[in-house]
């Protein structure tokens, strides 16, 4: 594991084969860092993970945690609707990292993105376990549950709008025992205390009990 300092590192061997164009990549460090941004924080030497990535505030989050991954020199995966993916711009989203899902099928949207896992060598797939930029009683457990089905890590992040970080946290092996690793991650939560786009905490850190069986 790296600790990402100014100036940004070089990757760890397992996350080569998803860089991008050093090009791109010293283009959006000179924004990252001319916007006052910095990543704090370790990138784990796993080719496949969730990024459970808290709080989800602003349509904003997403912006700079694309910013700060092109920073970092990796190509983040997301999960979209499926009609996103059709021409003519189909194409497009695929290159900035989509992945399609069909809620039409009878198999689930964790089964559809655990299936993507096995079809590839290497995928950092961004997830918003919030679910919206509200405030919500609840996650929703979909990231958790993927991470498990595909055998996958999770790793804890979000961006702090408060000092203008993106950290990079705890590293969670799904254990089964989802009412045990989510109180792994609320007490991350707790002693990170990041804030949102306008100083929102993250949501409480705990799922409807029906998510957790």
């Amino acid at each position: 594991m790296i600790k990402h300092t100014t100036p940004f590192p070089s990757l760890p061997p397992a996350l080569e084969p998803v860089r991008i164009p050093r090009f791109w990549q010293g283009l959006a460090q000179r924004l990252f860092r001319a916007l006052g941004w910095r990543v704090e924080g370790t990138l784990p030497n796993e080719p496949k993970l969730v990024i459970a990535a808290a709080p989800h505030t602003s349509n904003w989050d997403g912006l700079v945690l694309l910013l700060a991954a092109t920073s970092l020199g990796v190509r983040l995966n997301w999960i979209g609707k499926h009609t996103l993916f059709r021409p003519p711009l189909g194409w497009l989203m695929r290159r900035l990292g989509g992945i399609p899902v069909d809620r039409r099928k009878r198999q689930n949207l964790v089964d559809q993105v655990a299936h993507a896992f096995t079809k590839r060598s290497h995928m950092l797939l961004v997830v918003a376990p919030e679910s919206t930029r509200k405030h919500t009683d609840y996650w929703r457990s979909g990231f958790y549950y993927i991470a498990l089905k595909a055998g996958v890590p999770i790793l804890l992040a979000g961006p702090d709008y408060a000092t203008r970080r993106i950290v990079l946290g705890d590293l969670i092996w799904p254990s089964g025992d989802i009412e045990a690793d989510m109180q792994k991650i609320a007490a991350w939560h707790e002693n990170v205390q990041m804030k949102g786009y306008k100083g929102q905490p993250v949501s409480p850190v705990r799922l409807r009990p029906r998510d957790q069986s």
